[in-house]
């Protein structure tokens, strides 16, 4: 499973730090292929490059404000959820995702 990330939380510095370090985490726990974006104070950190999104098999925006650059990802199955989210369950997550994703694929 490869997916691209964008984290982002209201202040732009705790949970948008803390949702990356624990989607990394779980991503490599789980075998995950995981690039992540991070929008916060000091602006965008980590880039998803245009060969990371058309790899992806799918985009999580782990956000809890809006975000620029989303229509890079208009080729791509997209989950939105917020932060506190990533940071109390990211590996079931992550998991939930890609079960999700494959049914998809299975069915299409």
């Amino acid at each position: 499973m490869k997916i691209v990330c964008v984290c982002a939380c209201t202040s732009g510095i705790a949970h948008t730090y803390l949702a990356k370090a624990k989607l990394e985490k779980a991503a490599e726990e789980l075998g995950y292929d995981i690039n992540i974006e991070t929008q916060g104070t000091i602006g965008t950190e980590n880039e998803l490059t245009p060969d990371q999104i058309k790899d992806a098999d799918v985009a999580l925006l782990a956000v809890d404000i809006a975000t620029s650059g989303n229509e890079r990802f208009a080729n791509l199955p997209t989950v939105k959820v917020g932060t506190s989210l990533v940071v109390k369950a990211p590996k079931q997550l992550l998991q939930k995702i890609a079960s999700e994703v494959e049914a998809k694929k299975i069915n299409s």
